[in-house]
């Protein structure tokens, strides 16, 4: 089993990594990457997203729903733009996939990715209404995903997440990784070759859960 970790506190300033250089297949934490691009792509326009685009983007981060991001990632541009997004916003070892699920990624990009939504210290390509919004679906996840970070969450439940799952065919382990804010606190972890993914599950609750406490 394989775990990376890159926690920011955007609190005290402070941070805290593990093995966050290496790569990983993306899994659905990538919807949010997505996510990111179509609202640049907006922004560019001087414009908001249409309706059916904030059905697709709902349905894609509170239920991961695969067929919105196949959509969107074709309305923000595609593989080519998709990778433009994440350099923009800072991402520097993330490269995307003619699957989008396949997009190699690590958790120092993730961590990054989150900063650039969550993280009013960071300077941003999103604008401030962009951010809101990606940050407010994350907050919506389903109870049924909604599971890893939020393990990190103190006695008010604040957090929001998206969490990504795949089991790898040549294999048949599984990829598990849970980006997103426990608090005031950012984590993004990404993990594989897990025997289930409820023993995935457990593996990355645990990680979230210690390693909330060392970016203090």
């Amino acid at each position: 089993m394989n775990l990376s970790m890159a926690v920011y506190d955007m609190a005290t300033g402070r941070g805290a990594t593990t093995d966050a250089d290496r790569a990983y297949v993306s899994a659905s934490v990538v919807k949010v990457g997505v996510l990111a691009a179509l609202l640049l792509r907006a922004q560019d326009a001087d414009r908001w997203l249409t309706p059916e685009e904030e059905t697709l983007a709902a349905a894609m981060i509170e239920r991961s729903d695969n067929d919105a991001a196949t959509a969107l990632r074709t309305a923000a541009g595609g593989v080519t733009a998709l990778d433009e997004a994440h350099a923009r916003l800072g991402l520097t070892r993330t490269v995307g996939a003619a699957a989008w699920g396949l997009t190699r990624t690590t958790a120092r990009d993730q961590l990054t990715l989150l900063r650039a939504v969550f993280d009013t210290g960071t300077v941003s390509p999103l604008n401030a209404r962009s951010r809101r919004y990606v940050a407010t679906l994350m907050e919506r996840v389903v109870p049924a995903q909604d599971w890893g970070i939020s393990a990190a969450t103190d006695a008010t439940g604040d957090h929001a997440l998206k969490n990504g799952w795949l089991p790898r065919t040549d294999s048949g382990l599984w990829v598990v990784h849970s980006i997103g804010r426990a608090g005031d606190r950012l984590v993004a972890i990404l993990s594989d070759d897990h025997p289930t993914l409820e023993a995935g599950i457990e593996r990355v609750e645990e990680a979230a859960v210690r390693g909330a406490g060392r970016a203090v």
